[in-house]
């Protein structure tokens, strides 16, 4: 495999800046304002807590040798814009942006996940959203999520992912019911993460991940409708210079490796999908070590995807 990137030979110093202590509460923001996490709360009759109303995004911050920096913010951002104007909801992207910076700033996180939430509030019953309060929070946490780097064994979910016809592929917070579903359905089997195929036999996506294979060191991205255009996924089709296409089940249990990737998952190798068990994964470990170092700021390929804090 031919990765697309020049890493800087020296590795990367300690940030010079410093940090400040760490509040003795964690805070978030809420609707213009810092304040404690666990003081806010939402009415009984929130619109998206009936109905799912709401959009969110999955960001990571990272720790760089100037400070801590977020990767691809305004990417994020911008999609996050599109699932609220689909929800005729306003959003903000500047405002967003800065209660990110902000939210980061107040609990001193370097290398953090990042919750971005805009959600319909109170009001009346049933589906129409006019008449409701609007909301935008965000909540940083230093504790990794999802996938979390190891090797997952998937199973392949006897559900199938919200089509894009019915659900457009954003994260919009009602359609991970799906994500949901499926993901209980793989672990009471014993696995650790669901895969989504569709009734063609192609491959989807995973609950909160999107997909590659490796063929005699050829990188693929499984392309398809139905799943999210993952950032991350974006990322390591150009650090890659992967194909893009449709990728059927037999090509995945045919590959040499797999690894799922996502904001939260960042890179992650894949055990072994139902009964097909994959060995080593060299090329996945290559591109895992070479992503680490671009949302460090390491390599010169993080030009331009890091945002200061």
């Amino acid at each position: 495999m031919s990765l697309n990137v020049t890493a800087e030979a020296a590795p990367a110093q300690a940030p010079s800046i410093a940090e400040t202590a760490a509040p003795a509460r964690p805070q978030a923001w809420f609707d213009g304002a810092l304040c404690d996490i666990d003081a806010l709360q939402a009415g009984l009759t929130t619109h998206a807590m009936h109905y799912g109303s709401g959009v969110f995004e999955g960001i990571r911050s990272y720790a760089t040798a100037g400070g801590a920096a977020v990767f691809r913010l305004p990417e994020h951002i911008a999609r996050m814009r599109e699932g609220a104007a689909l929800l005729g909801m306003h959003f903000d992207p500047a405002q967003a942006t800065e209660a990110v910076l902000a939210t980061l700033r107040a609990n001193s996180h370097r290398d953090a996940y990042i919750r971005p939430l805009a959600w319909f509030g109170e009001g009346g019953f049933g589906l129409d959203v006019e008449g409701h309060t609007e909301h935008l929070m965000v909540a940083t946490t230093a504790t990794q999520v999802h996938l979390n780097g190891t090797r997952a064994r998937l199973g392949i979910s006897k559900w199938r992912r919200n089509p894009a016809d019915s659900l457009p592929p954003l994260k919009l917070c009602g359609a991970y019911v799906n994500s949901i579903l499926a993901k209980r359905e793989s672990k009471s089997r014993g696995f650790d993460e669901a895969l989504f195929t569709d009734a063609d036999g192609y491959v989807v996506e995973c609950t909160g991940a999107n997909v590659f294979i490796v063929k005699a060191g050829r990188v693929t991205a499984v392309q398809h409708r139905d799943a999210l255009p993952g950032i991350t996924r974006d990322t390591l089709v150009t650090l890659s210079g992967a194909d893009s296409r449709a990728v059927t089940v037999e090509e995945l249990y045919d590959a040499d490796e797999v690894f799922a990737c996502g904001t939260a998952a960042e890179v992650a190798p894949v055990h072994g999908v139902e009964d097909r068990s994959y060995g080593d994964n060299p090329v996945t470990r290559e591109l895992a070590a070479l992503y680490a170092r671009v949302v460090r700021g390491d390599a010169e390929a993080a030009r331009g995807w890091l945002t200061a804090v």
